[in-house]
């Protein structure tokens, strides 16, 4: 069984609530599963009907749920280099690095790339503290930014290490000439982090291509099918593989009526969507808003054997 999936899409295709369903029937299944949302706008308490947090909690038997945030993770991990700083540069030039830092945490990227080392740390709990990771993914473009981090990221922590390791070849030769060697022999915290953080990154890049699925869901709507095909092209260009694509929302054959032009115009945009894609499950238009386990029922039959 694959252990990692993510649901994406268009804002609005009802992800967050097949993310769920999903979740529900693996559990239902006896599947230890955690569905997580990524999304700045959360909806993933809503469509369970519960309260959630960062940490991981249960809301039914075999099912645990949170909701991320990237800018709490983006504070705590900027706490973390700064007090890794503190034992690494000199007493001097502490509070400028520390006010370059606190302007870091609404710098671009820096809540994608915290949000991805929560992210990490999940998959690296998957097949220990439960079987399934269900990922409910922000909008298309941030949720290809993030599982595409883990490549932009090598080569960039690659150049963080060889310019900390020349510095620290530099203090060494500085303390040579001043008959100090040695003294600068103490553990790097900045190094060590730079190396660890290294290790996880290839590790999440193997788990991403053996043990993911990326989902994409689209309504029967020209635009949306226009971001799905486009997301699909990205992922593969990223390696990132793709699992089956969920059209949701798919309206009941009418003779007459609104129901009936609309699904003449579905009918063109399924026969696209099966066209461009190998693996497609459709999902049917289900009536109102769907909320908490109970009601995630129908369509979690649709989704049970993704």
């Amino acid at each position: 069984m694959l252990l990692i999936r993510f649901f994406g899409g268009k804002g609005g295709v009802g992800k967050t609530t097949l993310a769920a369903a999903f979740a529900t029937a693996q559990a239902r299944r006896g599947v230890r599963t955690l569905v997580v949302s990524t999304d700045p706008a959360h909806s993933l308490g809503d469509v369970l009907d519960t309260s959630l947090s960062e940490e991981p909690r249960a809301v039914a038997d075999d099912l645990l749920a949170a909701e991320i945030s990237g800018e709490n993770q983006a504070e705590r991990r900027v706490a973390e280099v700064l007090e890794d700083a503190r034992h690494a540069v000199p007493r001097e030039v502490l509070p400028a690095v520390e006010r370059h830092l606190r302007r870091a945490v609404d710098s671009p990227g820096t809540v994608e790339s915290a949000l991805l080392d929560r992210l990490t740390g999940l998959v690296e709990r998957t097949g220990r503290d439960w079987d399934l990771l269900v990922v409910d993914s922000a909008p298309t473009g941030h949720m290809l930014r993030l599982v595409s981090l883990p490549e932009l990221l090598t080569p960039w922590i690659e150049g963080l290490t060889r310019n900390r390791r020349r510095a620290r070849d530099i203090d060494a030769y500085a303390d040579g000439l001043l008959g100090e060697r040695g003294a600068r022999e103490e553990r790097d915290p900045l190094l060590e982090r730079l190396h660890a953080r290294r290790r996880r990154l290839d590790n999440l890049r193997h788990r991403l291509r053996t043990d993911a699925r990326v989902h994409l869901v689209l309504v029967p709507e020209r635009l949306p099918l226009a971001e799905t095909e486009r997301a699909a092209d990205r992922l593969a260009e990223a390696g990132l593989p793709l699992g089956a694509v969920l059209v949701n929302r798919v309206a009941a054959d009418a003779e007459s009526g609104v129901l009936a032009r609309r699904r003449g115009q579905e009918r063109a945009v399924l026969a696209r969507v099966r066209e461009r894609f190998a693996d497609v499950v459709t999902v049917p238009l289900l009536p109102g808003a769907l909320a908490g386990v109970e009601e995630l029922a129908e369509p979690a039959e649709w989704l049970a054997d993704l």
